[in-house]
């Protein structure tokens, strides 16, 4: 199989690739409809892909588009979703879902819930995270290789944030992403009692 890893950082996914004699090869930036030609690949997967995939260019990959994304969807989509996570009190853990032209909408190929340990800071929670979404991943991979996975529609309900939302908030990270996330779920629930 030939895939196309839409990230900063497909060193992650490559010794899975491998391991199934699959062929990867990386992108880090902005797509275009040559780069994302469906008789090259059989799949592209996003993994902290910092692009916005055009809605024209998903449309012909419906089911080999897949992204790896940092929540437990249908909550905190979009952007800094881990630290949402902590600020309005939404469960945490990871999905991973096919892409369609929605802000992490697309149906659900397997997900996870994750308990954050007590004492966790943004970047252990994070860490966790990815490190969590990385067996996932490789535990689906056989079924998505295979033809199949399972699809299933999102729940109705989430929130979607996007990388401006969290500027008003950055004073509330006093370590930067060391900070604790106790900090963070303490400033979430005194605003929501203020509004």
């Amino acid at each position: 199989m030939n895939i196309l890893v839409l990230s900063p950082y497909p060193e992650r996914l490559s010794n899975l690739f491998s391991r199934y004699g699959d062929n990867a090869a990386a992108l880090n930036e902005p797509p275009s409809a040559d780069l994302l030609d469906s008789s090259r690949y059989n799949f592209f997967v996003s993994y902290g892909y910092p692009h916005i995939v055009p809605a024209p260019l998903i449309k012909g990959l419906d089911g080999k588009l897949i992204n790896l994304h940092i929540s437990l969807l249908p909550w905190n989509r979009g952007a800094d979703p881990n630290f949402w996570s902590f600020f309005e009190s939404t469960p945490k853990g990871i999905t991973v879902h096919y892409m369609d032209a929605g802000i992490d909408t697309g149906d659900i190929i397997g997900q996870r819930e994750i308990i954050i340990p007590r004492g966790a800071t943004l970047a252990s929670s994070y860490a966790l995270l990815q490190s969590e979404m990385l067996k996932l991943f490789e535990d689906l991979w056989p079924r998505l290789r295979e033809g199949r996975a399972e699809r299933r529609s999102q729940p109705a309900g989430g929130g979607v944030h996007k990388r401006a939302d969290i500027e008003p908030f950055r004073h509330l990270l006093t370590q930067g992403w060391e900070t604790p996330v106790a900090e963070i779920e303490r400033a979430g629930r005194m605003a929501r009692k203020v509004s």
